[in-house]
């Protein structure tokens, strides 16, 4: 499934360039509290998708008033019909009271009615292959203009808009039984149709038809040697299917918009309608916007074509797509993490300070991303082939300490092995150690009113005197150094010390620790993003 929804979706991005006519975008202001909402449509299958209440269906409905449409009539895709007023100003309840035997009728108060607002629509289109645009404009009623262009004028192009399905009422079923007692005419079906129901549904049909009575029309099948039937007696999934299927399998270069297509199905059947979709989409040039609450359908289209609605105090943005964000929404938190992978607690203790800065600029909170530790740099080609072999290569980032840099190419082959691609990460400096000492004696008198200190200059020098004749190797020296003076001048915890450092050097982002920072701020919005 992932490489049909991956081969569709390539052709579609070569295809759109072949458009001519193309809902660019879609600007929506002053209604149903949306302050202003603008929203871009960059692949030729959008799914629009959020909580409730954060205006999908009104951004739908907002596209469906972008054009004239053929054979429509003039007021069907308006916004004044999509987008009614209550506009009473009489209320149906009267009050009265009894003064000395005379009955005194009140005046009543205008309460009921819509609040009216400065409502604008407003569109940017490709059309006949050139750059175009128009607005709805809502004073006392609705009027068009075309944004300066001189001549300017609605573009025509079919819009099938689907909402609820159809039969929901008993209204509207006692309207269409009414075929069954009169004499009707028989259609066929196209063979669209047919090929979509056989991929999709459970089924296997041997004939199809469509009874037809004025404007009333009604679906019948027949299943090889079971009894023929209607569709009253089929699934709420099967019959929302076959009407969306007939009603756009013959239309070209059209604009498809289609309110909660999951409702009544399957998360594996909601895959194989993306994909069908998308498929007729490529093969008539169809562009279609769907609003979904369902992160299986957000899924199966590219990030490009994700558009995420959250609704602030007063307005409602457009949110990045990542992984996260959607989940907290669907689910109230995100379900999937990712996981960073380093050497030791020191590093651990940098990436958390890293962290620390990142969090509140990227929207996270500290438990979306895992920080591990405990191994040695050459147990990370280890690490990568287990992962590998589990295919958990994209949920990990790889950081280690500077002194390994020449790992980089080694761990990069090991992770192609399994088709992936890692870019391992490497902390400034040769240890943390070393790199927070550098920082302390670069930027001494600053630190040392963040730890609470006059002066830091002398427990530096003092430092640096004790360790500098010690015979060990220089880690082991720079080490102990760093550990002993957070512990006897600071009087915090060596790991302690790091994070805080690394936060404030984040804040300042110089030199090769913001080489660093955006390199891990690029691997976490990969991560979010795909």
């Amino acid at each position: 499934m992932k490489k049909h929804f991956e081969q569709v979706w390539n052709q579609l991005r070569a295809k759109k360039r072949e458009y001519t006519e193309f809902l660019d975008e879609v600007t929506v202001q002053n209604i149903r509290g949306i302050k202003d909402l603008p929203v871009r449509f960059d692949f030729p299958v959008s799914v629009l998708a959020g909580p409730n209440a954060c205006g999908k269906s009104t951004v739908l409905f907002a596209c469906a008033c972008a054009y004239q449409v053929p054979g429509a009539k003039i007021k069907d895709f308006s916004p004044a019909t999509l987008f009614p007023n209550l506009t009473s100003r009489t209320e149906i309840h009267w009050e009265g009271a009894l003064v000395l035997g005379t009955t005194i009728t009140q005046t009543p108060v205008s309460r009921y009615f819509d609040t009216e607002f400065p409502t604008v629509l407003q569109f940017r289109y490709i059309h006949n292959g050139k750059s175009t645009g128009m607005q709805w404009a809502k004073g006392k009623s609705w009027n068009r203009s075309f944004l300066g262009q001189k001549s300017g004028e609605q573009p025509r192009r079919p819009v099938y808009l689907r909402t609820l399905a159809n039969l929901t009422s008993p209204s509207e079923v006692r309207s269409v039984l009414q075929i069954g007692l009169q004499a009707f005419s028989v259609e066929t079906i196209t063979s669209d149709l047919i090929a979509f129901a056989q991929r999709i549904l459970p089924f296997q049909y041997s004939e199809m038809a469509l009874l037809r009575k004025g404007s009333k029309n009604l679906l019948f099948a027949f299943r090889g040697e079971e009894p023929q039937y209607s569709e009253f007696h089929m699934s709420a999934g099967e019959r929302a299917l076959l009407r969306i299927s007939k009603e756009i399998s013959s239309l070209k270069n059209a604009l498809i918009l289609i309110d909660e297509i999951e409702a009544g199905l399957h998360p594996y059947t909601q895959q194989q309608v993306m994909l069908e979709l998308q498929r007729l989409a490529l093969r008539n040039d169809l562009q279609i916007i769907i609003t979904s609450h369902s992160p299986v359908i957000l899924d199966c289209v590219p990030v490009e074509a994700r558009i995420f609605l959250e609704r602030t105090a007063d307005n409602v943005e457009v949110r990045p797509p990542y992984r996260d964000i959607i989940q907290k929404a669907f689910y109230g938190q995100a379900i999937e993490k990712l996981s960073v992978l380093c050497e030791d607690d020191m590093g651990e203790a940098f990436l958390l300070g890293v962290m620390d800065y990142l969090n509140p600029k990227l929207g996270l909170v500290p438990s979306d991303i895992k920080v591990g530790r405990d191994t040695g740099k050459t147990q990370f080609e280890q690490h990568i082939d287990t992962l590998g072999k589990f295919q958990l290569l994209d949920d990990f980032l790889f950081v280690l300490d500077g002194d390994a840099r020449d790992l980089e190419n080694k761990l990069k082959a090991k992770a192609a092995q399994f088709g992936a691609a890692i870019q391992p990460l490497f902390l400034p400096g040769q240890i943390p150690e070393e790199w927070a000492w550098s920082i302390l004696s670069q930027y001494a008198s600053e630190y040392a009113t963040i730890f609470g200190f006059a002066t830091l200059e002398q427990q530096l020098i003092r430092a640096d005197t004790l360790f500098a004749s010690a015979t060990d190797k220089q880690t082991a020296r720079i080490k102990n150094k760093f550990s002993t003076f957070c512990e006897h001048d600071l009087k915090r915890a060596p790991t302690d010390t790091i994070r805080i450092i690394a936060r404030k050097e984040a804040e300042r982002a110089t030199n090769d620790f913001k080489l660093f920072l955006d390199a891990f701020e690029l691997g976490i919005r990969r991560w979010r993003g795909e």
